[in-house]
């Protein structure tokens, strides 16, 4: 086994993947989770982030299209996700919805 998920994610442009990168980094980095991994990040069209476990891409939608992840993992199933409560500080966080 490679991971036990992928996150598969895409923004509308460069910067708008590189934000959601820095985000998930800064969530999952608050739970304790450093990416031992990242690729992609100096040209911002298709990141990944290797967190063991959990492997995040973040492309730009033409650049998803193009590659068709899902394609290849076609026959894995698939989790909904849903959004945390908010902490205190405003902070909000997905997790795996167990039920789908």
């Amino acid at each position: 086994m490679i991971t036990d998920y992928f996150v598969i994610a895409s923004g509308a442009s460069d910067r708008q993947v590189r934000t959601i990168t820095d985000e998930v980094e800064r969530v999952l980095a608050a739970d304790g989770a450093k990416a031992i991994r990242r690729e992609g990040q100096s040209g911002g069209r298709w990141v990944l982030l290797d967190f063991v476990d959990l492997v995040v891409h973040v492309f730009v939608e033409e650049e998803r299209d193009y590659y068709e992840l899902e394609r290849l993992w076609k026959d894995a199933p698939r989790i909904r996700w849903q959004q945390r409560a908010k902490t205190p500080k405003g902070d909000t966080t997905a997790r795996p919805d167990k039920a789908g």
